[in-house]
């Protein structure tokens, strides 16, 4: 029994550290996303991340040993986020579209992240960043996961037969894009949540899938 008492002792133990080691993964990230924001994935400073997070580097450097690894662990916490919004929306194209809208919402209310995001998206462009695949990756999946829904539509017999899903899959996307990097330069005063409602009731109009 005491034998029993020390092991359950030591797993108790190990489920401490690993709940400690979360928590602090955790928040470098977040101070990682904070630093992307501010000063882009490319001159921010690994030193400057541990330090926010009241870190030496080589605390940091333990749980990330890289700022490349710093960057697939938030872009991989970001697939998990899109696969749910995909799980979530992509069956039907009224509620693709609406829930499109409600990530807005969401969104608007994490403009960092966004902001991150979008950073590192348009630095990804370069020659071998380390995020250029995934950037890559992630647009050509998002369009065919939403041309694939106008499709079922198409389908369903619930929109016109002669609709180009690629092309739509394609507007949308840009009109997302677009409305995010006017909201992003002036967050005050650019309504991106109301813009994408407005454009999305015009489409659900024009494809007759709105009462």
């Amino acid at each position: 029994m005491a034998e029993l008492s020390e092991h359950q002792a030591g797993e108790e133990k190990r489920r401490r550290r690993s709940r400690k080691g979360e928590t602090r993964r955790a928040e470098i990230l977040t101070a990682a996303m904070r630093r992307f924001a501010e000063d882009g994935y490319q001159n921010a400073a690994i030193a400057d991340i541990a330090r926010d997070v009241g870190l030496s580097l080589p605390g940091l450097l333990h749980h990330f040993p890289t700022k490349v690894d710093l960057l697939l662990a938030i872009l991989a916490q970001r697939d998990l986020e899109s696969a749910d919004f995909i799980e979530h929306y992509r069956s039907d194209l009224s509620g693709l579209l609406n829930g499109m809208v409600a990530i807005f919402r969401r969104n608007a209310e994490m403009i960092e992240v966004v902001r991150a995001f979008a950073i590192l998206n348009a630095e990804s462009l370069m020659k071998d960043h380390p995020a250029k695949a995934w950037f890559l990756a992630r647009a050509t999946q998002m369009q065919k996961d939403v041309a694939a829904t106008f499709e079922r539509a198409i389908a369903d017999g619930a929109i016109d037969a002669k609709t180009d899903s690629r092309e739509m899959a394609a507007e949308l996307i840009a009109v997302m894009d677009g409305l995010q990097m006017l909201w992003l330069r002036d967050p005050d005063r650019f309504d991106m949540v109301g813009g994408l409602e407005a454009y999305v009731g015009r489409l659900l109009a024009s494809l007759g899938l709105k009462d």
